[in-house]
This record gives structure tokens, sequence and C-alpha cells, in this order.
């Protein structure tokens, strides 16, 4: 049943032979213009189409950029501080890590109270609290830009970091005072 046409064609001589008349493509073309008229656009109308068009595509990518530009956040935005009073701390910029700063100044202020202050280890409790205010002014400025610039990774990062510096010395400080009473004593029992 099923058959190529192609071969019916070349086989049936008399549809080779039949020659259309004159003008028989006008009329047709003429006929099919009548029955589907194509409309024509105004160049006017073509050029608010253009500027429509543009505009979409300026909104749309204005719209993209600014998405993708601002991070997406469910906390209330960071006030900038202008003044020395306005500034916050790290828990109260990003109150996740509140937790975190409290128990690093907790600590601090724990090992710094345990430390027993002696003439003989003065010189050395007055390095290790020049050293521990060092680490506190940098606090200072990592918090003022955490206030200016917003939260961001590197900020927080350092923050975190300067307490567990400071933590650390004042272990090493307690330590180095244990060793300092306990060659004292060594040297009072001699």
């Amino acid at each position: 049943m099923a058959q190529d046409l192609r071969n019916l064609f070349e086989k049936d001589e008399k549809v080779q032979n039949i020659k259309m008349s004159e003008g028989h493509e006008a009329r047709f073309l003429q006929k099919l213009e009548k029955e589907l008229p194509q409309k024509r656009l105004s160049n006017r109308f073509r050029f608010l189409n253009i500027a429509a068009s543009v505009l979409v595509l300026l909104g749309l990518s204005y719209g993209a950029f600014q998405f993708f530009q601002s991070p997406v956040s469910t906390e209330e935005p960071v006030e900038v501080a202008e003044t020395k009073n306005d500034i916050k701390s790290l828990g109260e910029v990003v109150p996740d890590l509140k937790k975190v700063e409290d128990y690093y100044l907790a600590s601090i202020n724990l090992e710094l109270s345990k430390v027993e202050l002696t003439p003989e280890n003065k010189e050395l409790f007055d390095g290790y609290i020049l050293r521990l205010k060092e680490l506190n002014e940098e606090y200072n400025k990592l918090t003022i830009e955490l206030n200016e610039n917003g939260p961001n990774g590197e900020t927080l990062d350092a923050l975190i970091d300067n307490l567990k510096f400071r933590l650390n010395l004042v272990t090493r400080l307690k330590e180095k005072l244990q060793e300092f009473d306990d060659d004292s004593f060594k040297q009072e029992s001699i």
C-alpha cells in the first residue's frame, strides 16, 4: 500500500509533459494575497515595539543585578556606626555569634582573675598585658570595620581568631607564672 510518490510521477508521462499556463503563478499569488493579506506595521509602531523590548530587557537586567548583588538575609540590615557610642559588638551585629563572643570574653576574664600578681612576676605580667592590650585594640578596629562594612567572612573570622589569641595568651601567661612560681619555690627550698 505504501508507495513512493516519486516513483509514481516518474512513471506517469502525462504529468511530466503538462506545462502551466502563462501568468498562472502571478494569478495564484494574487488570490493568495487576497485570501491571506499581510499586515504591514508602520515604522512608528515597529520603533515602539523595539523600544518596549529594550525597556523590558533593561528592567530584567537591573532586577537580576540587584537580586544577585545583595545577600539574602532574614536579619535586619546593619546600620553603619557614626560615633564611638553607636559601635556594636560582634554579638550584637551577628546574634548567632553572641555565645562564641561571650564564651571567649568570660574565659579570658576568668583566667586573668586567677593570675596572682607579685613583685617578682610583675615584669612578665606587664609584657603579656601589653600584648593583650594590642590585641584588644585590634579587636576594636575589627569591630568598627564590622559595623561599617557589615558582617563578612573575613572580618568575622578575624574577630574570632583575635578572641582565640587573647585566650591563648592569657593561658600561656598563667602557665609561665606557674613555672615562675615553681622556679621561685625551688630556689627558696635550696
